[in-house]
């Protein structure tokens, strides 16, 4: 399950790096504030699942 999780994490992380760019090349503001928040929530769930894992061992 930890892998599956690990694995979201990156994928919103590469997601919200997309927008990102995309906004910021479109100078479409919104969007490049979305993909910040996107990839704070990928970086959340990844520190997560490493808390996770620390304390499993």
């Amino acid at each position: 399950m930890s892998g599956h999780q690990k694995a979201k994490g990156k994928k919103e992380q590469i997601k919200g790096k997309t927008k990102e760019v995309g906004g910021r090349a479109t100078r479409d503001v919104p969007l490049e504030a979305e993909g910040r928040l996107e990839q704070s929530k990928g970086d959340a769930r990844q520190a997560k699942e490493k808390m996770k894992d620390i304390f499993k061992h």
